[in-house]
């Protein structure tokens, strides 16, 4: 699962804007190559949407199945906000959907993880 924490405007290159949501997977520990020690973390990706500002604000705290995974990408430079380092990256995050799996042979798709209290699947995957 991955949770809308937040949105931004972006803008194309005519000029016009647009939102994308970010969406941060569940907490992860890793090992630091440096001291040794384990840190907590959590992979973020952006999504973009075609909602307006209002809309954005309201999905905050949303759940989604999926998750964010790393993928190799083109070359280019991302800079250190807090040292200036620019570092040369060839991957990206991404989030993931999970796959759907038909429920009775309907059109309707179901996660297991997304059910109401009455066992109808809350969310639909196209």
């Amino acid at each position: 699962m991955v949770t809308i924490t937040n949105f931004k405007e972006r803008q194309r290159e005519d000029g016009t804007s647009f939102f994308v949501l970010e969406v941060q997977g569940g907490i992860e520990m890793v090992k630091s190559l440096q001291t040794g020690n384990f840190y907590a973390t959590a992979k973020k990706a952006t999504l973009p949407s075609t909602f307006d500002e209002v809309t954005c604000k309201g999905l905050i705290g949303t759940q989604m199945p999926g998750s964010i995974q790393k993928v190799e990408c083109e070359p280019y430079e991302y800079i250190v906000k807090d040292t200036g380092e620019v570092l040369l990256l060839n991957h990206r995050y991404t989030y993931i959907q999970e796959e759907s799996v038909p429920v009775n042979n309907s059109s309707e798709f179901a996660n297991p993880d997304v059910f109401s209290k009455n066992g109808k699947a809350e969310m639909a995957f196209a």
